[in-house]
């Protein structure tokens, strides 16, 4: 292991916290936020283009400039974490968040929210993995690091499903501005809190940070996470997406290149030698792509097709994010008693169940009868599948490398939901576009085009089940 540390960074050393279960609470509730902001914008879209005259491509950005800086960071925010302290990166990406939160609420322009935006993923590349890395610190035993992470992995699921639900509420009683206002308290909860919870970081050995890998995998994944948004927006035969999939490819390889040879690299190699952190960041990967594509299809589904107002769409959430908290909290019992990969394996097939029966969901579905089940049984398909992999992905890995570890799993999460939404989306594009010319309505149409997602996203989670079941072990 290349970073060098002080005897009182490792997790032996005397406890980060005297109260760390109310630590591990205000750590939730930021990563919470971060999850939250990729989704939560998504039914406020419509009005907030309206007052800053935006058009759809510019609507898009909104999303794709915070998943471009978030993804394409955070591995250089896990290391930056390692380097110089996770509490004090913490902290600085947490005050970035806010700032930048409340700079989206008051823009005046589109290009003020877009660089808000970026600012806020950036800020997020920087909390993510070092709010996963003092958790791991906080929870040295096995034993309640999986409580832990039960709760991490809950709090993951419920800000996907919440993005909806409170982006439909707030928009609708507040303006789309209180989307990004929402952050501001929150926030100044967290920077107040964790410098009263959590123990200074200790002091460090300074070493040379990888500048040349720090700029190729940036550069890589933000090649790659624009290059799945420009077919979204653009379609497969611009050239602009495999102009940017080249540029992905090659940067990608130099920077393997460029690892092999550091003497400090910003990701050792031999840490995917740990065969759970692997196996925990693909299956991350994959679930991170069906759950993005589907509640973004869940929120045009029911305001497109079924004419739910945003309100209306949000609180239609409200079940699929109960049955996720749920789960999340019985998990991490069951992982004692049965053992992480059964869980994973059992969850992502239960997901995969709540998808194909969400898929046969027609264009006048009533919310009781035919989507009420499906959403409950996704919940719990998700509640189980997040608390699982987040153990994987940290299982074994040790305190000089927990901060990249969380930016290895925040990475494959935000990549694989670019990836999925792209891919998936466009196969749903393609069918609407079939049964229109076939005469269908433009509502049969649409909803052809969204079983066609929901279907793919389920054989994604089926493939999330195999690879697990196959997967070597340490």
């Amino acid at each position: 292991m290349s970073t060098s540390l002080t005897p009182s960074t490792t997790s032996a050393a005397a406890p980060r916290s005297r109260r760390r279960w109310l630590a591990l609470s205000i750590l939730a509730l930021a990563q919470f936020l971060v999850v939250l902001d990729a989704s939560i914008v998504n039914i406020a879209l419509p009005v907030l283009g309206q007052q800053l005259a935006m058009d759809t491509a510019g609507l898009a950005w909104v999303i794709t400039a915070y998943v471009l800086a978030f993804g394409g960071l955070l591995l250089l925010g896990g290391r930056l974490a390692d380097r110089y302290g996770h509490r004090r990166v913490f902290l600085v990406g947490t005050a970035g968040f806010v700032a930048a939160s409340a700079l989206a609420g008051l823009s005046l322009s589109a290009e003020m929210l877009l660089a808000a935006r970026a600012l806020q993923g950036a800020s997020a590349a920087l909390l993510a993995p070092a709010a996963l890395a003092l958790l791991t610190h906080l929870f040295p035993d096995a034993k309640e690091r999986t409580r832990a992470l039960g709760v991490w992995g809950g709090v993951a699921g419920i800000g996907s499903a919440a993005g909806v639900l409170l982006g439909g509420v707030l928009t609708a009683t507040l303006g789309w501005q209180s989307v990004f206002f929402v952050n501001v308290p929150v926030g100044a909860v967290v920077l107040i809190a964790i410098p009263l919870l959590i123990t200074r970081d200790g002091v460090r050995q300074q070493g040379r940070l990888d500048a040349a890998g720090a700029v190729t995998v940036t550069a890589a994944l933000v090649a790659l996470v624009g290059a799945f948004s420009a077919i979204e927006q653009l379609g497969f035969l611009h050239p602009l997406p495999f102009v940017l999939f080249a540029a992905a490819l090659l940067l990608g390889a130099a920077f393997l290149l460029i690892e092999r040879r550091a003497a400090e690299p910003l990701v050792p190699l031999s840490v995917f030698h740990n065969r759970s952190l692997a196996l925990g960041n693909v299956v991350m990967m994959l679930g991170g792509a069906a759950m993005v594509a589907l509640f973004f299809a869940l929120s045009v589904y029911m305001q497109a097709v079924l004419g739910y107002d945003a309100l209306a769409a949000g609180l239609s959430q409200l079940p699929l994010a109960g049955a996720l908290v749920l789960v999340a909290g019985l998990v991490p019992t069951l992982i004692a008693r049965l053992g992480t990969r059964p869980v994973l394996s059992g969850s992502l097939l239960v997901l995969a169940g709540g998808l194909v029966w969400l898929a046969a969901a027609p264009s006048d579905a009533v919310f009781l009868t035919q989507l009420l089940g499906p959403t409950l049984l996704i919940g719990v398909g998700l509640g189980g599948a997040f608390v699982a992999t987040t153990q994987l992905a940290v299982d074994g890995v040790e305190g000089g490398e927990a901060g990249l570890a969380g930016g290895l799993i925040n990475t494959s999460q935000q990549i694989g939901g670019a990836v999925g939404l792209a891919m998936l989306g466009t196969i749903a594009g393609l069918r609407t576009a079939a049964l229109e010319s076939g005469g269908a309505t433009a509502s049969d149409a649409l909803t052809g085009g969204f079983t066609w997602l929901f279907l793919g996203a389920a054989a994604l989670a089926v493939v999330g089940a195999g690879v697990v079941a196959v997967w070597p072990r340490d």
